[in-house]
């Protein structure tokens, strides 16, 4: 265990987040997302639930700042329902965690695309993650961006 990381980041996932270049993206997915079907690269974090990986993540993760929202989650298919809650509890992960840090990030922009078009944007992707978060709708993208130098 390394101090200053978080327990739900294993050394795969810190790896991974070390090789990823500025416009990289990274698919947290919920436990019943197709991961396997979709990627070749797949890590699996389960039993972890979203919010805690995104804590643990969001210190780690310098957020694209030339898109409109490096954050990006699944539309509910039409005559389905979405829970906001879902979205608030992640995007209140990412707010605690860039808090504790005194980061000069603002909260990333969050957007809604179309199950398929999030199923493309996965095998494009840089790697997934499969956590154990069951909430319906709960995956997200994460698209990584330049590290100031001050931060390093």
């Amino acid at each position: 265990m390394l101090k200053g990381i978080h327990p739900a980041i294993s050394p795969e996932l810190l790896k991974i987040l070390a090789e990823m270049g500025h416009g990289d993206e990274i698919v947290l997915s919920d436990a019943h997302f197709p991961a396997h079907q979709l990627h070749h690269r797949v890590l699996r974090a389960d039993g972890i639930p979203m919010s805690t990986l995104l804590t643990a993540i969001t210190p780690l993760f310098e957020f694209d700042s030339y898109v409109d929202a490096p954050l990006i989650m699944m539309r509910a298919v039409e005559g389905d329902n979405l829970d906001p809650e879902v979205e608030k509890r992640y995007l209140k992960a990412i707010q605690h965690a860039l808090q504790q840090q005194s980061a000069v990030q603002n909260l990333p922009k969050l957007a809604r695309i179309d199950r398929f078009a999030f199923y493309e944007r996965a095998k494009q992707a840089y790697a997934i993650v499969v956590t154990g978060e069951c909430a319906k709708y709960g995956n997200i993208i994460l698209k990584k961006g330049v590290t100031p130098l001050s931060m390093v």
